[in-house]
């Protein structure tokens, strides 16, 4: 993909994320394209969603996030609204979004003019509620005490269906998760928990993470919910701290989706859409999370290693009985022509597979 209009999302408390926006800024300047650095931690006003934020960037086509997967998350957020495709440039620690060290920013530059990247294309979340969603004035300031200012609620997409039990359809994308947690430090938040449209049933707990697999491995694995491939579509319910004898996830298909129904003598519980806070709700209300039409795209360079990363990231260790058979050997070595019945499979390229 030629690119026209570059959007730079950039974590300026990093001096190896400035050192790389210098870097890509250098780069659009030798080819007369188009920068715009996007402050998407705006504390000196109001923040917008992330379709003003694309529009006031004038519509970039292609993002590149300088940080870690937070970082990553926020440039995201603006990507999907203009239809761009994402390039993250890794200088996190833990994070499985981010690609490119900073180092090759400029090479992955390059590929990506030259059209000679890989898109690759995860699934999100939308959601409905049973209103829009608000911040009651004065909680803002103590719920993102010392993070600077919140984003807005979401808006209400010209779509929605009002009066017929549906609910208002919220533009919302969600790369990994949407979270309806306690706001009360002594309290639980409960909810009615239904899938497809069925009650599975009444949860109390501190909050519950409903994710793609994208975000299978972030709040929600910490909860202990299951790491699922990013290369699939599905969602992923976790209850976080639930008092009740069933805690575990429920892996739903991405056409099941996933309702949650304050109950009336629960207190309230806000609603964070990737990390964000987006709006409170009360007894009595409910939300809807299910798969969005919209896919973010993000940029590869080669294919995605994701169980390498997997392993590398969290530092997976093999079980001290199995030390006397040494290392493994690799399973399959596409280093020759692939079986039949194998073509078409997921295989790792030669060099890693050695």
């Amino acid at each position: 993909m030629a690119v026209h209009r570059v959007g730079l999302v950039v974590h300026q408390g990093r001096a190896a994320a400035r050192d790389a926006a210098r870097a890509v800024g250098s780069w659009c300047a030798a080819r007369g394209i188009r920068c715009t650095e996007i402050d998407v931690w705006a504390k000196d006003h109001r923040r917008r969603g992330g379709r003003a934020e694309a529009e006031a960037a004038g519509n970039p086509d292609l993002v590149v996030t300088l940080g870690g997967d937070g970082t990553f998350l926020r440039g995201a957020r603006i990507a999907v609204k203009s239809g761009a495709s994402v390039l993250g440039v890794d200088l996190g620690r833990v994070g499985f979004l981010t690609e490119v060290p900073a180092a090759e920013v400029t090479a992955a530059l390059d590929a990506v003019h030259e059209g000679h990247a890989v898109v690759e294309e995860r699934m999100t979340l939308t959601m409905r509620a049973s209103r829009a969603l608000e911040v009651p004035p004065g909680m803002e300031a103590l719920l993102h005490y010392g993070r600077g200012a919140a984003l807005p609620p979401p808006r209400v997409r010209p779509e929605t269906t009002e009066g017929d039990g549906w609910g208002v359809a919220l533009d919302v994308t969600a790369l990994n998760d949407v979270v309806l947690e306690k706001l009360a430090r002594d309290r639980q938040v409960s909810v009615g928990v239904y899938l497809a449209g069925r009650r599975l049933a009444s949860y109390s707990a501190d909050a519950f993470a409903v994710a793609t697999p994208t975000g299978s491995t972030a709040y929600s694995f910490a909860a202990g919910g299951p790491v699922l491939s990013p290369h699939m579509d599905a969602v992923v319910f976790t209850p976080i701290a639930p008092h009740m004898t069933f805690n575990r996830s429920v892996v739903a298909a991405p056409d099941e989706p996933v309702a949650l129904r304050v109950l009336p003598h629960s207190g309230q519980a806000a609603v964070s859409i990737d990390g964000q806070l987006r709006g409170v709700v009360d007894p009595g209300d409910w939300i809807g999370v299910f798969r969005s039409p919209q896919r973010v795209r993000l940029i590869r360079l080669r294919p995605t290693d994701f169980y390498g990363r997997l392993r590398d990231r969290f530092r997976l260790t093999d079980a001290p009985a199995t030390a006397a058979d040494g290392e493994a050997a690799p399973f399959f070595r596409p280093d020759s022509p692939v079986p039949p019945d194998l073509a078409g499979l997921r295989l790792p390229p030669p060099s890693a597979a050695r």
